[in-house]
């Protein structure tokens, strides 16, 4: 039996986060490694202490802010980072897997904590009807190594019944 490479591990593990998100509108699940170890996991959802989007706002979510993004949320790459970072977590030169390719807000943070690397699932531009990835061209331009996760996650088989 072949071992998962790492990159499969921790995609599968930022998959299976995402479902815990209580966000109606998308689910987004984040992991962050250093050298082969977990040091941080996060999925979207609004700050710790207040409600839960799904609960309080039943079939619509929480209200939209001025450029219509959830209002309360968030991002599971910003809740990773923050969680380490309040545990006294040293990130710099870490990966970070995520769903979904962060946002540009999310891309200055991570770049600003010195996050080495990030590989992500599915397409922010694309989920969000824009032309481009702005946060991968923003962590690009200014050295982060950014790459879209290229494996299969075993979810997939599941759903597909080819296992």
């Amino acid at each position: 039996m072949s071992k998962p490479a790492f990159d499969d591990i921790y995609m599968e593990l930022a998959y299976n986060l995402a479902k815990r998100s209580h966000c109606i509108r998308r689910q987004v699940g984040a992991v962050l490694t250093q050298d082969t170890r977990i040091i941080s996991i996060g999925y979207n959802g609004p700050p710790s202490g207040t409600h839960n989007c799904d609960e309080h706002f039943p079939g619509v979510g929480c209200p939209k802010d001025s450029k219509g993004s959830c209002s309360l949320a968030l991002h599971a790459e910003a809740n990773a980072i923050l969680y380490a970072v309040k545990n006294g977590g040293d990130i710099a030169g870490s990966t970070l897997y995520v769903t979904l390719s962060p946002c540009i807000s999310c891309a200055r943070i991570i770049f600003s904590m010195k996050i080495a690397r990030v590989i992500f699932l599915n397409s922010y531009a694309a989920y969000k009807g824009i032309p481009t990835d702005e946060g991968v061209e923003f962590l690009r331009t200014y050295g982060v190594q950014v790459d879209q996760y290229q494996g299969t996650l075993v979810q997939d088989k599941e759903e597909f019944g080819l296992i």
